[in-house]
């Protein structure tokens, strides 16, 4: 996380009390949450960007919060971690209805918010949201891929900044252990609601959202097929899809600078 940003970290009870949720919250102007994917919270660059126009709040997927690992084990379901999220989101008490932006793993989770409950966001935005298959189309295995293998799929270049950024190993040794088992638990936290296919039936509810819905895809997209992104367009009525050329699953880093200019275009901050 940036040095230089003040992030202050709310604790929520939710869940009937079972689970303390750490939401991030920096910037300032109109509300956002922001969904992270599978690998665990990093305020990047294109989220410090975000925090320019806007007030971000960022929740913690349960289990991923420093010291309290063993959160996750008090949600069963990827239902549950709806409905987790949707009072966690309420509980915050913000006066407008925020807009949302998920990547990958936090895509389909905002995907499932936005169509379970149609008012809960003003707008939309999914960033190669995973939570669709198709056999011709299959999703690349994250899980079980190794370390070193995992910058070739999610960057169209893996030797590009933003993966050196998020893959270069810290020369500490004690903060490469916990570098590596935090992305690791982190995986497992997050592939508990989509192992072992990220399929559970979202197809079938897309066409409850109905806020303004900006899709975003990485062209050369090796984890998620970029032909997902116009599954996603067609069942959301009224989305936009954009695809981002020189891009893989992560577009927001790989291709910041046009990611951005799409999303505050979307938004109206352009």
């Amino acid at each position: 996380m940036s040095g230089s940003l003040q992030i202050a970290d709310r604790v929520l009870d939710t869940w009937g009390g079972r689970l303390h949720l750490h939401v991030k919250s920096f910037g300032r102007g109109r509300l956002l949450v922001f969904l992270h994917p599978t690998g665990g919270l990093n305020v990047d660059p294109f989220l410090v960007a975000l925090g320019e126009h806007f007030c971000v709040y960022a929740p913690e997927i349960p289990g991923t919060s420093a010291g309290d690992p063993d959160a996750i084990h008090q949600v069963d379901s990827l239902s549950d971690l709806v409905l987790v999220y949707e009072g966690a989101i309420r509980a915050l008490d913000l006066p407008t209805a925020p807009i949302v932006i998920g990547a990958s793993f936090g895509g389909m989770l905002a995907a499932e918010l936005a169509s379970c409950f149609p008012t809960l966001f003003a707008k939309v935005v999914l960033l190669d949201p995973i939570g669709l298959w198709r056999p011709e189309l299959p999703i690349a295995n994250w899980m079980t891929t190794p370390v070193a293998q995992l910058p070739a799929l999610l960057f169209r270049n893996p030797d590009c900044a933003a993966a050196k950024a998020a893959f270069t190993p810290p020369a500490d040794p004690a903060q490469l252990v916990s570098m590596i088992s935090g992305r690791v638990w982190a995986m497992a936290c997050t592939g508990k609601f989509v192992w072992p296919i990220p399929e559970k039936g979202l197809r079938k509810r897309l066409h409850r959202i109905t806020a303004p819905t900006l899709i975003v895809w990485g062209e050369d997209d090796a984890l998620v097929p970029v032909g997902y992104a116009h599954e996603f367009g067609a069942a959301i009525a009224g989305s936009r899809v954009e695809i981002v050329a020189n891009a893989g699953h992560v577009p927001q880093a790989e291709q910041m600078e046009t990611t951005l200019a799409l999303v505050r275009g979307f938004l109206g901050t352009a």
